[in-house]
């Protein structure tokens, strides 16, 4: 399975909580950037699996307007202090489910220590705002870093 693992495009920081931070222009064009990007690439995502926090909901719209994601679940564990493990355990299962391109777009330091957690070998990545890793996730849960990309 292929997971492509992304940070939120760059947010405001006027908002009466963290969890309410909307993107800015700025940010709304990395996300649309982002998805032009990986269509070019040819991928296409079977889900879409987001942080509840509304910067994360805006970039993977702005995102999916360029990109095919078939489905999109709302996952209360990709918040910023998630817990790595858990989200990779979901990710080994939906692998051994047949699913075969997910993209996961959170938060820092989530992002960083999940690659790390489906990658033991690779350091945390630090994530700049838009940022992708993509890891080839084997059935026996193995990860394997393929590329990093960056706007």
């Amino acid at each position: 399975m292929k997971v492509c693992i992304m940070r939120h495009g760059e947010a405001g920081f006027s908002a009466s909580s963290d969890s309410s931070r909307t993107l800015t222009d700025y940010g709304m064009e990395q996300a649309k950037k982002a998805g032009i990007w990986l269509k070019e690439q040819n991928f296409h995502f079977d889900l879409g699996l987001v942080s509840p926090y509304l910067r994360a909901q805006q970039t993977l719209a702005e995102l999916s307007s360029q990109v095919s994601v078939v489905k999109v679940t709302t996952d209360k564990f990709l918040v910023p202090g998630g817990n790595a493990f858990q989200v990779a355990d979901t990710l080994t299962m939906l692998a051994t489910n047949g699913v075969s391109n997910v993209i996961v777009v959170s938060h820092l330091p989530l992002v960083g220590y999940l690659v790390n957690e489906l990658c033991p070998q690779v350091s945390p990545p630090m994530f700049p705002t838009a940022a992708i890793a993509c890891v080839e996730l084997s059935l026996d849960a193995s990860g394997k870093l393929e590329w990093f990309h960056q706007a």
